[in-house]
């Protein structure tokens, strides 16, 4: 509950109840109310925007024209629709890119402004992957599956754990693949995967 003892604040300001809108969302402090047996609303803040919120996913569509992107989430299950402007930052790599690096199948972190806490603004794009581009990774096999051709390698640059798939492999490397066996793997990222295209083992497992 509240009552004259509450304080109610819009953007650092105080004002009354009158100020709350129903479906806003709003931020409480509470306390317990002992002479009432109730617990008591001491400050309540209204139209607190939400935190932003940064996405890491794949990118489905582009409309250049609009500036607007589809992302695929890895966490969510409904994609993303969101829109940059000249200020967004775009990053590949060492480099400052532009929105025609970034092309449908890349891999991308998303950094959300905090005004725009809906998801509806980018203030910075990191092209992770490129299809098209290649990789080297070294790191631990942590997952193996001949059967299946596939792989998963904690990597020591940036201590992920990245899935790459195996296609042709010589028969005296994959004698040695094992989990736990160190490798060193170059790879290809073609939209949807990694691809190993050469694979050196560098320690057996233990």
């Amino acid at each position: 509950g509240f009552d004259e003892r509450t304080h109610i604040f819009r953007n650092g300001a105080e004002t009354t109840q009158l100020a709350i809108k129903k479906g806003e969302r709003v931020s409480v402090d509470t306390m317990l109310d002992k002479a009432h047996h109730e617990v008591f609303a001491r400050n309540i803040r209204v139209g607190i925007p939400a935190t932003p919120a940064d996405a890491d996913g794949q990118i489905i569509e582009i409309d250049p024209k609009h500036q607007t992107l589809l992302l695929r989430d890895q966490i969510g299950s409904s994609p993303i629709h969101f829109s940059t402007n000249s200020d967004t930052r775009i990053i590949y790599g060492t480099r400052t890119a532009s929105l025609n690096d970034v092309r449908p199948g890349s891999l991308v972190h998303v950094q959300f402004s905090p005004d725009r806490p809906n998801r509806g603004l980018a203030r910075e794009i990191t092209i992770v992957a490129a299809p098209g581009s290649s990789f080297t990774f070294v790191g631990k096999i942590t997952f193996l599956d001949l059967h299946r051709g596939l792989l998963a390698l904690q990597n020591v640059t940036d201590d992920k754990n990245y899935e790459i798939h195996l296609n042709q492999i010589p028969a005296d490397v994959k004698d040695g693949l094992a989990v736990g066996t160190e490798v060193r793997i170059v790879a290809a990222f073609d939209g949807p995967k990694y691809t190993a295209q050469t694979i050196v083992l560098t320690k057996p497992a233990e």
